[in-house]
């Protein structure tokens, strides 16, 4: 009996320690997400509805106003302090590795690599690693045009739509002194900014296809046609005197509004580069999700970076502030192709060059350049000039 009594008290003391361990309080996984103002709302919604499909755990995930621009600036501020899931673009991103404040992505990385746009995933990607989730594929530009000046054939050819525009006493806009937007030309003929081994800069813009680049800049300036300013002056003449504008989508509901049924856009237009006809190249700009290497919950915080930018998320963003997909499937929908301006990047979007490695001291020099040749100062020849602005940029 005594024994039997013993088994018993055993079983039910097992029984309760077993109950004990289950009936124990959930860990809390706390999370700071950064985003801008005007994300706010937008990413609340997000996060609760990852709450809701993920309801065995608990989450305390709480808010800051940090705009992709300036994500960097803060995160390198203080690392300890920075959210553990962050919006950022991506041409902050080798800073952020090389200080070590981006958390490597390991799960799930085919299923997100293979979701999302080639490009999308190179600007994510550092040494072979990927260190960011891709969110939008829409910071890049094309080319607007007043429908009632160019039909669909004068916008293929840079020549034609001058030739268009001076026989109708209109205007092409291009901020020739943006180093973004000047670009184009030296991409299109095949230049590079890499990044060598010491870390600085290096470019080819002074080579032959370069210097000849340059001379279809200087052409492009001195013809009577050619307009330039800031977006102030694109959307003050576009419809009047300005018949088509380089720029991005952050313009596209004003110009839209003013040219109504006129309103296009397309990719950029060929342009000649000595003999021949080549295709504006142009710099490519994303918006990517990081994980803080400081996050005390990695695995966590790589699901919410997932969720946040996921296919039905990055069509939420789309439907809420025209953001552009990099997911592929969220791209192909008809509201993205039935988008004039989405639809002009994305056809760009195939000849771009991602921005990752451009650094800082590109810029300037770039503008210096642009400015000689917007103010028509064709005192130097093309080829010294060219090499003044690639010694400067490669900081020699």
């Amino acid at each position: 009996m005594k024994k039997t009594v013993a088994i018993l008290l055993s079983i039910l003391l097992i029984t309760a320690l077993f109950t004990g361990c289950g009936a124990g309080p959930k860990q809390t996984v706390t999370l700071k997400v950064w985003g801008s103002q005007e994300d706010q709302a937008m990413l609340t919604k997000m996060v609760d509805e990852f709450k809701a499909a993920n309801k065995g755990k608990s989450y305390d995930i709480t808010f800051g106003v940090v705009s992709e621009a300036d994500a960097k600036t803060k995160v390198l501020e203080d690392p300890s302090a920075a959210a553990d899931v962050f919006a950022f673009a991506n041409d902050q991103i080798k800073d952020l590795v090389n200080a070590g404040a981006l958390y490597e992505i390991t799960r799930n990385k085919e299923k997100i690599t293979s979701e999302n746009m080639e490009g999308s995933i190179e600007a994510s990607t550092v040494d072979g690693k990927l260190y960011a989730y891709p969110e939008t594929a829409d910071n890049g530009y094309f080319m607007y045009y007043d429908k009632s000046v160019f039909s669909a054939d004068d916008v293929k050819s840079l020549d034609k739509m001058l030739e268009v525009a001076n026989a109708k006493g209109k205007k092409v806009f291009m901020d020739v002194s943006n180093g973004w937007y000047i670009a184009s030309f030296f991409l299109g003929a095949g230049g590079t900014l890499t990044v060598g081994e010491d870390g600085n800069q290096k470019c080819d813009f002074n080579n032959d296809n370069g210097v000849k680049a340059g001379e279809a800049i200087k052409a492009f300036t001195a013809d009577p046609a050619f307009l330039t300013g800031d977006d102030a002056v694109l959307k003050g003449g576009i419809g009047g005197e300005i018949a088509a504008g380089v720029s991005g989508t952050w313009n596209a509901e004003d110009i839209k509004s003013i040219l109504g049924d006129n309103y296009a856009a397309t990719k950029l237009p060929t342009f000649t580069l000595g003999s021949e006809q080549v295709q504006m190249g142009s710099f490519a700009g994303y918006k990517l999700v990081g994980i803080s290497s400081q996050t005390k919950f990695p695995v966590d915080a790589m699901d919410l970076g997932e969720w946040l930018t996921n296919e039905k998320n990055q069509i939420t963003r789309f439907e809420t502030r025209a953001m552009g997909p990099s997911n592929k499937k969220a791209a192909s929908s008809d509201a993205v192709k039935a988008n004039v301006a989405l639809a002009a990047l994305a056809e760009q979007n195939q000849f771009a060059t991602s921005q990752k490695d451009v650094l800082g001291t590109y810029w300037a020099p770039a503008e210096a350049f642009g400015t000689a040749m917007e103010a028509k100062d064709y005192s130097k020849p093309i080829k010294e000039m060219l090499d003044t602005m690639v010694s400067q940029i490669e900081g020699k």
